[in-house]
């Protein structure tokens, strides 16, 4: 097969040891995203197969459209999040696969923002560089509440982190997360808007889809106390649009940790990007060797499984 691999921007992939599994197949490793449909395509002429990482480049149906008639499969790195139209892959004839998520590597970074947040390392060593000592006062964890929204697979290893340091955790979301929360002795909150209202810090673990977009609205945001810190390392669109900055314009939270965004790679002129009580990160959640070898694995045992006529991990496929 003659394989594409779009946004490569480490130059990481080749380095895998998974990569390995693509011995014999003719792979094209791209590092970099054009965001011009026609260059994409123009990339993928006489590909048979796209190996996508998580959302850098999103195959919607304007650039499904354009997409050579060679390619018939789009293998993604993790579990789908919106970023391929599959009803437009289906129309094309494209089979998509997905695999697994990286398990530890979103926690993991979602308590170091955390404790970046509270301790306001960032600023302290921006300050530090620039001559200045000791400007801010910080926080410890114990004792204070850890909001958790969505109790899924990540959030509750958050919450783990957060009893760990001595935090009282409580927990919102669908009626699973509350059910799985309250089995492991959290909390449960009265509803969104009580949990806003009573979190120091706030970690939001909601999958994206239809039914969460927007799902966190400028009335939750509204509700936090002025010192809380939300942390966001899901995704950017699960927060009404706009109302994360203006609400931390006017006070409330009075902190963020902020690992995903609406627009990636942000622009360097984000007003965001000018804000002492925000930390951002560019989308990092996922990003690590250990993450990326089961990530690339998953992508790439499906694509070997499609050639062997055996495909796995079919969320869409053309009808035979």
């Amino acid at each position: 097969m003659r394989i594409a691999i779009l946004d490569d921007y480490q130059d990481a992939v080749s380095n895998l040891a998974c990569f390995a599994r693509l011995a014999g197949h003719d792979v094209r490793v791209f590092h970099d995203t054009p965001g011009d449909p026609q260059v994409v395509a123009q990339r993928l002429q006489g590909c048979d197969a796209v190996v996508l990482i998580r959302e850098r480049t999103r195959f919607n149906a304007a650039l499904i459209a354009l997409l050579p008639d060679s390619l018939k499969l789009i293998s993604l790195t993790g579990p789908l999040s919106g970023q391929v139209d599959l009803q437009a892959a289906h129309a094309r004839g494209i089979t998509v696969c997905a695999g697994r998520g990286s398990g530890q590597s979103t926690p993991e970074l979602t308590w170091a923002l955390v404790m970046a947040g509270t301790r306001h390392v960032p600023l302290e060593d921006r300050r530090m560089r620039a001559g200045r000592w000791q400007t801010t006062i910080g926080r410890v964890l114990a004792g204070r509440t850890l909001g958790i929204l969505g109790y899924g697979r990540i959030g509750s290893k958050v919450a783990a982190y957060g009893r760990a340091f001595g935090m009282p955790v409580l927990v919102w979301g669908r009626e699973g997360s509350i059910e799985r929360a309250r089995t492991d002795g959290h909390e449960i909150a009265a509803d969104q808007a009580d949990l806003f209202a009573r979190s120091d810090v706030l970690s939001l673990h909601l999958s994206f889809n239809a039914g969460t977009r927007g799902a966190v609205r400028a009335s939750d945001l509204a509700r936090m106390k002025p010192d809380a810190l939300l942390v966001n390392t899901a995704r950017a669109g699960i927060i009404e649009p706009g109302a994360l900055l203006a609400a931390l314009r006017a006070g409330r939270p009075g902190f963020a940790a902020l690992d995903v965004f609406d627009t990636e790679p942000l622009p360097a002129d984000d007003p965001l990007l000018a804000m002492d009580n925000v930390i951002c990160t560019p989308h990092l959640g996922y990003v690590s060797r250990d993450g990326y070898e089961v990530l690339f694995g998953d992508a790439f045992d499906n694509l070997l499984a499609y050639a062997a006529g055996r495909p796995t991990g079919v969320l869409s496929a053309p009808q035979a």
